[in-house]
């Protein structure tokens, strides 16, 4: 499926939805060192500066995903939460939903979102066409060494035919299947950071910042099933 993947970072929610059988068209990213890299991963794909500026055109993407800006929601900030400049581009990430209309829209944001303002992102998707499910994963779920708790949105329009409730049971199948496996154990158990990664500002930020890929992975593959069934 043809995807828009909006605050890419360095492409990790693309990375695990290409590994399902979806097609990245287009990127949407402000930071130069991460355009930098999704440029030397996707050489060949548009990648957008700036999504106040973005525009697109109704069935253009079959999906659009990305987790757009945590910092004013995250219990470590100033708890601004939508009304922040930075959260508060979930607007953009709305108006770009509504002006293309995809067959599935999925989200990912820190799980604080939950007191600060996924009322508001449920309220919204619903108003411009789209049910909604919610799911908090943790890296720690799919055997990673760390916690990094985040909350995941699946939408489809009102007029889908995808049955309420059936993704999040495939995700959760899915999740319980791989609860078993553990990261390396060879590796150091500190934040995000593995053996032979540079400690250089921009590469820890970006990794700081990128989805864990297995997670999208396991909710294209339970769109996919939810398509085909």
């Amino acid at each position: 499926m043809k995807t828009l993947d909006l605050f890419s970072g360095i492409g990790g929610f693309s990375l695990g939805l290409e590994g399902a059988g979806f097609t990245t068209e287009a990127f949407c990213e402000i930071d130069p060192y991460a355009r930098k890299v999704l440029s030397k991963h996707w050489p060949n794909k548009v990648i957008h500066t700036d999504v106040k500026e973005l525009h697109i055109k109704e069935g253009e993407f079959e999906v659009i995903c990305g987790g757009f800006p945590c910092q004013d929601i995250s219990s470590s900030g100033k708890g601004e939460g939508l009304q922040g400049a930075r959260s508060g581009l979930w607007g953009e990430y709305k108006r770009l939903i509504k002006e293309g209309m995809p067959n599935y829209v999925i989200i990912e944001n820190v799980a604080a979102l939950r007191s600060r303002g996924l009322a508001q992102v449920l309220k919204d998707l619903w108003e411009v066409g789209y049910d909604a499910e919610w799911h908090i994963i943790s890296a720690s779920c799919i055997g990673a060494p760390h916690q990094r708790e985040r909350l995941w949105i699946v939408a489809y329009p009102h007029s889908s035919q995808c049955e309420r409730g059936s993704i999040s049971r495939r995700i959760q199948e899915k999740i319980t299947n791989l609860s078993h496996l553990r990261w390396g154990e060879d590796k150091p158990r500190v934040v995000r950071t593995l053996n032979g990664v540079p400690f250089q500002m921009d590469r820890l930020r970006c990794l700081g910042n990128a989805v864990v890929p297995l997670i999208p992975y396991i909710i294209g593959l339970s769109i996919q099933e939810e398509r085909k069934k």
